[in-house]
């Protein structure tokens, strides 16, 4: 998964916590099927993927890069 040319890059921490979830969701929406976002963040978003598995059922692919302890990176593909 490391050689992908992601379409979206978004490192979590530097949006406001407030719209973080609606950002990643945004800029998931407005990708092309096949294409890739690779998400970074400072702790494992669990959440994040339980709502993806709840709003976006079976439209999108998640693999984790890297898993901790400080940094996680996700490939989220677009079905």
């Amino acid at each position: 998964m490391e050689n992908v040319e992601y379409a979206v890059k978004i490192h979590a921490p530097n949006i406001e916590p407030r719209f973080r979830h609606q950002h990643i969701f945004d800029e998931f929406d407005g990708m092309t099927s096949g294409q890739f976002m690779e998400l970074s963040n400072d702790h494992d978003p669990k959440p994040l993927h339980y709502q993806f598995m709840m709003e976006r059922k079976d439209q999108f692919s998640w693999e984790y890069l890297e898993d901790g302890p400080t940094l996680w990176r996700i490939a989220i593909g677009k079905k």
